[in-house]
């Protein structure tokens, strides 16, 4: 059996490269990531800086990170339990290229709502006039 790994290729639909950068790109998984740049936080904690996630997607979405190496998830023995979240070198080192998306998305968005109301006008027009 052939154990070479090929290169990685986000366009190939096989390449496990696309799971992840699906999960990197899931709003959920980015917004936290982001939080944990402070440190560790607790679970209620995270919750009311991330807004308007549920409970359960906030769980699914840590398992995720967890299991994929990018968060630790620290149990400390009190009552009531006390759980720690927090990201490993690997999740630390998503920082940048997040900060670097988020701040284009920041600095754009005039020009995106502007593009949206033009193509909603134009569509609107196409409509009637149609």
């Amino acid at each position: 059996m052939d154990t070479k790994q090929l290169p990685a290729n986000i366009l190939d639909p096989d390449c496990p490269s696309r799971v992840i950068f699906q999960r990197i790109g899931d709003k959920w998984a980015s917004l936290v990531v982001q939080v944990l740049a402070d440190g560790p936080i607790r679970f209620s904690e995270l919750r009311k800086m991330v807004h308007v996630v549920t409970p359960k997607v906030l769980t699914q979405t840590l398992r995720t990170l967890e299991r994929d190496g990018l968060i630790t998830r620290t149990v400390h023995a009190q009552v009531p339990p006390r759980v720690d979240y927090e990201l490993t070198e690997l999740g630390a080192s998503l920082l940048e290229p997040l900060t670097l998306l988020r701040l284009w998305a920041e600095d754009h968005v005039p020009s995106i709502l502007k593009a949206r109301d033009a193509y909603d006008d134009a569509q609107d027009e196409a409509v009637i006039g149609g």
